[in-house]
This record gives structure tokens, C-alpha cells and sequence, in this order.
């Protein structure tokens, strides 16, 4: 691991343990980057009341240790270790780092199978702005997850199956097929349910037909199957036009979709029941996980089978999480979902951790998606008070990016190019730029900003260094170094990428894709430094200085490059 901060903390543990006892090996040394230094460790001020020593003495004894160590050691003020890294040690770090084509990312071991549960639009209506973040953190971290060597498997949980679909199938039939399809293919998911729930509610017979088509789904009649087929095949037809224009990596093969579970839920609802986990309440089948309770102080209930004998969502998430532990053996599993779905979520893993359904050895996790809000602090709608259409969103978007570069005299195609690019990668690196679980302000004048910490500064940044060896007629990838740093700011950059690794992993670990926007940021922001004070083609540049900030270079645009592809954010070659 060529991060300073982990191995400054190996470092500092052995001393630890050579001076006061294995006992102190794995204590945390606090470690953190400083104003004073290049990093402060903090551990002889929390160790020294444990070992009845003033914190000084504590810092004393543990910089001695580290006499080796390359780069200086003091200790100031009361007991903080103040370190400053040798500037060849950090040019030889960075070096190696060059050599290595994953610029020090490592491999996960063993291997995890983490199942990713993200974006799960509802076929019944079409994708809007509410899908956005869920379908963009859930790609970022599945994109992650996968560079770290673990087996990812996708799940997209559709909501394609339930009662509304009598009365979508009869719609269907009504305006006829090719008309259903164009109007669903076109996005109108929405104007179609919103017909057919109006003759459901205004026209005796046609509700009678909407049911008697519900039960004739249910029961696998061929002929309802094949129009429901007719209904979802147009519709995801769509969704991938928005995953498409979107750059997500989600495909048909990773639809798992309410209807997939169907078949389990009876199932799911005998065995509950016969573990005696599931329990009848007032004709409903409920699961009373033990801590939850209402605000009366009674046991709240997970209903799993409704009093009318049908099933909910606790049912089909039951299912599901049965499933993906049994049959896709999963190791870890990430539904990636509104913050209001909170409480669900909890009673389902209680449910699921008291049916053994989900062991000590698998990891469920709810990755919470906080609320999109407009300008004026509230949820992001249009001004009537519906839902934004996701197409008309990212389509503006595109048109703002188009006009912030219409004057730079592209053609016609590189321009839409680059547009797409810019207007794309702003949409996406202004949501994972923040916590996840956080409410963000969408403000398309800020996001599309080519200053500050946007996805269009990222994306200049990169597109600069490009120019660079463009102009140089030199292959980032054929440069090999050494990298050596001889200006503060030089320095500064390479000891920066060292900790490239140690963030994708905290990515990992974490789910937290906005660690790495911020780290990212930084990068871009210490490399236009370096640019602007230390000439890289420039006239008067002598050979080997020239070759030096080249490699920086080169090292910097694969850490930019591969850190923005984890993220899913497109970078265009010219900007």
C-alpha cells in the first residue's frame, strides 16, 4: 500500500508496540493531514492518561522509534508527532505508482458477491427525476465495488407487477397495441396510467374487466401474459433509452422485477408462518421484529400477506432477500433507496435476521437517498406540482451545456458531442459530489459551472492534461517516469496521489461515492497549480525537467480518469 497516511499508521503501531507493549499494535495513531507537516499523529495525547505518562513523554518515546523512517519527526506543543515526508520518498512512491496500471487501487481478497439494488423504476408510470439519484449512486458504487475485484450482480427491481395491471393491459387493448407502444416507448408512462385509472374510476364496466384481467394475470392465463409482455418490453425499451443517454451500466439481464419474485410468495408467506416467525393480526400475516414499535408503544407489524390474501412489498422484499442469499450467494447487499423507505428496510432485515433468512455472514444495507429539492428548498417539481420527467431533466441539461459551448467553435458533431458529455457529467458529479443520504439543491446554473467543484471542472481538468501530450506528441500511457519533485507544488500533487487507493477502497467500504468527488477535486485543483507555476513544453524547459512533470502528468490523468469512470462521469477529449 503506497498511501503515506496507511503506512505512516503501520509505522507508528510498531512503535507503539516496541515501546509500550503488543498490547498498544493495533491502537488507532490519529493520524491525520496538518497545517504544520505533511501529517500529525495525535495517539501519545489519548495514550497518555491510559499509561499515567504526560502525552509529551509518550510522543517522545514513539518518535524515537522512528528514527529511520524517511522523512523528520518532532514533536511539538504537548505531545503531537509532527511528520514531514522525504521529498524522495514521495518522487519514488509515485513513481512506482505510474508503473502500476491501477495507480495503487488493490483488489479486494477474497472477492465479495455484492448485490446492488438500484434505480427500480415503476413500469406503470415513467422515470422521473426521483429515479435519478438512486439510479446514479447505485451505478457509481456497482462500478466501484466491480474495480475492487469483487463479483457485482445488478439488480434493477422493477415494479411490474400488481393489481394496476389489469386495468394498463385492458388500456392496452383498448387504444390497441401499436398505439400502446409508441406512447410507452415515447415516455408516456404517466398520460397512459393516468387514462386508464380514469375509466377505472369513472366506468363500471371497465373496472370489471381491470379485475377480472388481474386474476387472469395472476393465474398465468397466456394470453394476459403475452400483453403484459407486450406493456413491459415497450417500457423498458424507454428505461434504456434514459440508462443509454445516462451512460448506466444496467442492462436487460439485470432486470429483477416484482414479477420475478411472484412465484416465491406464498411460499415465503408458509414458511414464515410454519417457524412460527409470521404470525395472523386481525386476518393479516405480519412479522413482529422485536425494538420496533408504534407511537403507542404496541409491536409494529411487517405485514407480509394482507387480510384479502394479497401480497405487498414486505412480501416480495422478503423474497428477494431470501433469494439473493440462497441463490446468488451473496456476501453483501446494497439497496440503494429513498431515506423516507428507512423503517421498512429495518423490519425487513429484523425479520429476515429472525427467519434466518439473512446471517451474522451477510451484510444488508440501506443506502439512504436523500430528496432532490428545487431552488426554493422544496422537492423538485415542476411548477403545476408534478413529478419532473427524467427525459426533459437531462435534455435540458444538454441544451445549457450546448450554449455554454457554443462559442468555441466546434463542428456540429463534436459540439453535440461534447455537450452530451458536459450536460450528462454535471447531472451526475453534482449528486454524488454530496452525501448520499443528504437533501441536494438541483440548480442547473451551479452544476454547470466550469469553476469549482462541478463535473465540468473535473471534466476540463482532465481534457487540459490530454492537450498537453496532445501538443506534445507523447502517449500518456507510454510514459514511465521517474517522477521527481523538486517545487513545493510538485510535491504537493504527488504526495496527493499517493492516497488514491486508500480513498476508492473507503468508497468501498463505505458507500460513500462523494469521498472520492472531493478527493477528485483536490487533485484537479493542486494540478492547475502545478500547471500554471511549473511550465511542462514551454521554450527553456531542459529535457529532463520536461520528462519529470510529464510523468506527473501522465500519473495525474489516470488517477482523474479512472477516478471519474468509477463515478460513471464521461470525459470528452477536447473541451
Amino acid at each position: 500500500m503506497t498511501d503515506p497516511q496507511i503506512v505512516l499508521t503501520e509505522r507508528v503501531q510498531q512503535a507503539l508496540a516496541n515501546v509500550f507493549g503488543s498490547e498498544y499494535a493495533d491502537a488507532d495513531p490519529l493520524i491525520r493531514p496538518s497545517q504544520f507537516a505533511d501529517f500529525q499523529a495525535n495517539v501519545a495525547m489519548s495514550l497518555g492518561k491510559r499509561l499515567r505518562k504526560a502525552p509529551r513523554e509518550v510522543a517522545e518515546a514513539i518518535a524515537g522509534e522512528l528514527s529511520d523512517f524517511p522523512g523528520t519527526v518532532e514533536v511539538s506543543g504537548p505531545g503531537f508527532l509532527n511528520i514531514k515526508l522525504d521529498d524522495s520518498w514521495i518522487a519514488e512512491e509515485a513513481s512506482k505508482l505510474l508503473q502500476d496500471p491501477r495507480a495503487g487501487v488493490g483488489v479486494t481478497t477474497p472477492p465479495q458477491t455484492v448485490v446492488v439494488d438500484y434505480s427500480a423504476p415503476n413500469a406503470a408510470k415513467e422515470m422521473h427525476v426521483g429515479h435519478l439519484r438512486t439510479t446514479i449512486v447505485g451505478d457509481a458504487m456497482a462500478r466501484t465495488l466491480e474495480h475492487l475485484g469483487n463479483r457485482v450482480i445488478r439488480q434493477n427491481h422493477l415494479g411490474d407487477w400488481g393489481t394496476p395491471f389489469g386495468m394498463l393491459i385492458e388500456h392496452l387493448l383498448d387504444i390497441g397495441e401499436d398505439a400502446a407502444v409508441a406512447q410507452l416507448e415515447a415516455g408516456m408512462g404517466t398520460e397512459f396510467y393516468q387514462a386508464a385509472r380514469q375509466k377505472f374510476e369513472g366506468e363500471e364496466t371497465f373496472k370489471t374487466r381491470a379485475r377480472t384481467r388481474v386474476t387472469k394475470l395472476q393465474s398465468g392465463d397466456p394470453d394476459t401474459l403475452r400483453l403484459w409482455h407486450v406493456f413491459m418490453d415497450a417500457t423498458v425499451r424507454y428505461f434504456n433509452k434514459i440508462y443509454a443517454m445516462l451512460g448506466v451500466t444496467l442492462t436487460d439481464d439485470d432486470i429483477a422485477g416484482e414479477s420475478m419474485y411472484n412465484p416465491m410468495l406464498e411460499k415465503t408467506c408458509d414458511d414464515l408462518a410454519a417457524m412460527g416467525v409470521a404470525v395472523m393480526s386481525e386476518g393479516a400475516l405480519c412479522v413482529f421484529p422485536p425494538g420496533f414499535t408504534t407511537s403507542d408503544d404496541k409491536p409494529l407489524p411487517l405485514m407480509i400477506r394482507k387480510s384479502d390474501g394479497g401480497y405487498g412489498y414486505a412480501s416480495t422484499d422478503m423474497a428477494a432477500i431470501r433469494y439473493r442469499v440462497d441463490d446468488l450467494k451473496s456476501d453483501r447487499i446494497l439497496y440503494v433507496v429513498g431515506a423516507d423507505q428507512a423503517l421498512h428496510f429495518q423490519m425487513v432485515f429484523a425479520s429476515a435476521q429472525l427467519a434466518g433468512w439473512l446471517p451474522d455472514t451477510v451484510s444488508a444495507e440501506h443506502v439512504q437517498i436523500g430528496m432532490m429539492l428545487g431552488k426554493d428548498g422544496r422537492r423538485f417539481k415542476t411548477r403545476s406540482g408534478e413529478s419532473i420527467k427524467l427525459t426533459d431533466l437531462l435534455e435540458e441539461a444538454i441544451e445549457r451545456a450546448t450554449a455554454a459551448i457554443d462559442e468555441r467553435g466546434y463542428d456540429d458533431v463534436t459540439k453535440a458531442d461534447i455537450a452530451h458529455a458536459v450536460g450528462m457529467g454535471a447531472v451526475k458529479y453534482a449528486d454524488l459530489s454530496v452525501s448520499h443520504d443528504s437533501a441536494y439543491v438541483f440548480d442547473f446554473d451551479r452544476m454547470l459551472g466550469f469553476t469549482g467543484n462541478t463535473g465540468p471542472y473535473m471534466q476540463y481538468a482532465t481534457a487540459r492534461i490530454r492537450s498537453i501530450f496532445r501538443k506534445g506528441e507523447v502517449e500518456a500511457a507510454a510514459v514511465r517516469g521517474p517522477i521527481k519533485v523538486r517545487e513545493e507544488v510538485e510535491r504537493a500533487l504527488a504526495l496527493h496521489l499517493l492516497g488514491f487507493g486508500e480513498v476508492v477502497e473507503q468508497v468501498g467500504a463505505l458507500v460513500e461515492p462523494h469521498r472520492l468527488c472531493a478527493y477528485l477535486f483536490e487533485i484537479a485543483s493542486l494540478f492547475s497549480t502545478f500547471y500554471e507555476q511549473c511550465p511542462v513544453l514551454k521554450e527553456g524547459v531542459d529535457a529532463e525537467t520536461r520528462a519529470y512533470r510529464l510523468a506527473l502528468c501522465a500519473l495525474t490523468l489516470r488517477v482523474l480518469e479512472t477516478g471519474l469512470d468509477l463515478l460513471g462521469v464521461p470525459v470528452p477529449e477536447r473541451m
